[in-house]
């Protein structure tokens, strides 16, 4: 039954075929309009017709492993990278992603954020060794298109410009209050927070900022403290 319910070429598991039909129909009727939840920018980018065509097309590839659709979707990204009717469309992936990001944000646990202060008490010899564990729902989408400025125009939240799709963009995704928030960041700072997320040390991460002398690492660090993303300084 579960095979039959997103592959419409098996046959149906009961006599009664149209009622089954009906169920098959409403069940990815479902994860379509979930999946359009996530993804809004995604939809009105591609309009309604297409996006719910590929929609299908990636839960049927693709369907849940839990009942609980707010888990479901992550591979939307990835998969419509190599959909070959969103070719011309090279950068809906890296949306995809983002949105998706945001999901995961809106979800992830709470965390108390660390004052700035808190850097006065480390010794200055020490702040290298340190590692800063940021919030639970800190994550960085890097994209070689200006996946943010795409995602705020496409959404309404900034006003239609003349986009130059060869700049790059990485996406800061968080939730450290109420409300998700994403920012762009510069290379630089890409680099720098791309090795805090890995877990590098502190002082490693900021040479790989440093690499651009545009890198601000002080501007940088209280950026993070002041958006409350910075949870504690681990050994």
């Amino acid at each position: 039954m579960a095979g039959a319910l997103l592959d419409p070429a098996r046959p149906a598991p009961t006599r009664d075929a149209r009622r089954f039909a009906v169920h098959r129909n409403n069940v990815l009727a479902g994860l379509v309009d979930a999946l359009a939840e996530t993804c809004p920018a995604v939809r009105a980018l591609t309009g309604e017709a297409f996006f719910r065509a590929a929609a299908a097309a990636f839960a049927r590839a693709h369907p849940p492993r839990s009942p609980v659709l707010m888990e479901w979707g992550g591979a939307f990204g990835g998969w419509l990278d190599a959909f070959p009717p969103a070719a011309s469309v090279p950068y809906l992936g890296d949306v995809a992603r983002l949105e998706w990001a945001r999901t995961r944000a809106y979800h992830a646990p709470e965390a108390l954020a660390l004052p700035l202060s808190a850097l006065g008490a480390v010794a200055p010899g020490a702040l290298a060794e340190k590692r800063l564990r940021l919030h639970p729902s800190v994550r960085l989408v890097a994209s070689r298109f200006p996946v943010v400025a795409l995602w705020a125009e496409t959404t309404g939240r900034a006003p239609r410009t003349a986009l130059d799709l060869s700049r790059p963009e990485t996406a800061l995704v968080a939730r450290p209050e109420d409300e998700v928030t994403v920012r762009a960041l510069a290379p630089e700072a890409a680099a720098f927070l791309s090795a805090i997320v890995a877990g590098g040390r502190f002082g490693a991460a900021a040479e790989a900022g440093a690499v651009d002398p545009a890198f601000d690492l002080s501007a940088e660090i209280a950026a993070l403290f002041a958006a409350g993303l910075v949870t504690a300084l681990e050994p």
